[in-house]
């Protein structure tokens, strides 16, 4: 089921906080704590969990005021940072997730945010994200086909019309009710990235909503290389393997691939056709990069480590 929404805001008592996990962030520092400070609806607080930044990301962040946790970098790990986090803020209702390259757009992208859990059923609240201002037709089109203008709730039962789109959301800009994230084992704490996808397909199981709010924004894209994009879709194979019950729950990704591409192919026809060429090299390398991720478990570890973006997943 489908459920299309305009969410607007209620006054909530909620305790929240914000958690960024933080490694070498000054060049975005400025603009990621200008982005917190406007906000019209402060966090009760703000805890960076920095991996042994050496640009002096920890000193700036005990600057401004902000709770500084630190840890050794071997020790990040996408979901067990992000449970430690979630244990350390203790006794709060609500726990918002943003990234250190994630830039709030509006004054109000945290209230906007925090609006969806009106619904006592929501769990997990997601924002949109808008391209970079300097981000070219391609890494546009991928924001704005995995991030619409409208809002939405999905519920288990959206497994039938959207298969694995599902379960999409982004830790990059996020915010749980924390009593439902407990409820469902928390973050998982050894996978190589997707914690969000996972812990959105377990809030679902459990009878929760995801919700997207589309008027919560910030700007975050990414332009990768030809390898980058070989590796991010090699850890997206492995996350797939070795968690596949999110595929044998919600469905598949090849019908969402082939639909991404051919969006991308409209798209740029219209706007950049210099740049299909390029953009479907890329697309080779996704392929690739993600079956070679499926068969991981007949790689060597030294050869996994170099196809992977998480190379550290590949220490332990």
């Amino acid at each position: 089921m489908r459920e299309v929404v305009t969410i607007t805001y209620e006054p909530t008592k909620a305790i929240t906080a914000l958690i960024i996990p933080t490694y070498n962030a000054a060049a975005t520092w400025e603009r990621l704590c200008a982005g917190i400070r406007r906000q019209n609806l402060q966090p009760d607080r703000i805890i960076i969990i920095d991996s042994s930044s050496q640009d002096g990301t920890e000193a700036l962040a005990r600057a401004a005021g902000f709770e500084v946790v630190r840890i050794a970098q071997k020790d990040f790990n996408h979901g067990g940072t992000r449970q430690f986090a979630l244990r350390y803020a203790g006794e709060t209702e609500i726990v918002l997730y943003l990234t250190q390259d994630a830039i709030l757009a509006t004054d109000s992208a945290v209230r906007d945010l925090l609006a969806a859990f009106v619904d006592p059923l929501v769990a997990l609240a997601y924002g949109r994200q808008l391209p970079r201002p300097e981000a070219r037709a391609v890494e546009i089109h991928a924001r704005l086909f995995n991030y619409p203008a409208q809002s939405e709730v999905r519920t288990f039962a959206s497994r039938s019309q959207q298969g694995l789109k599902t379960i999409f959301c982004s830790n990059s800009f996020a915010a749980y009710r924390c009593s439902a994230l407990l409820a469902v084992g928390g973050f998982p704490p050894d996978v190589i990235f997707g914690e969000d996808t996972v812990t959105a397909g377990k809030l679902l199981q459990a009878g929760y909503k995801v919700a997207y709010v589309a008027d919560a924004a910030v700007y975050h894209s990414h332009s990768y290389t030809m390898m980058q994009e070989f590796r991010r879709y090699f850890d997206i194979g492995v996350l797939h393997i070795r968690e596949s019950w999110l595929q044998e729950t919600f469905g598949k990704a090849d019908g969402e691939g082939r639909r991404f591409v051919l969006s991308e192919l409209r798209y740029l026809l219209r706007t950049a056709p210099w740049q299909i060429p390029s953009a479907m090299l890329h697309v080779v390398a996704k392929l690739l990069g993600y079956r070679a991720g499926r068969v991981e478990a007949h790689l060597p570890v030294k050869l996994k480590r170099r196809l992977s973006m998480h190379r550290g997943f590949w220490n332990e």
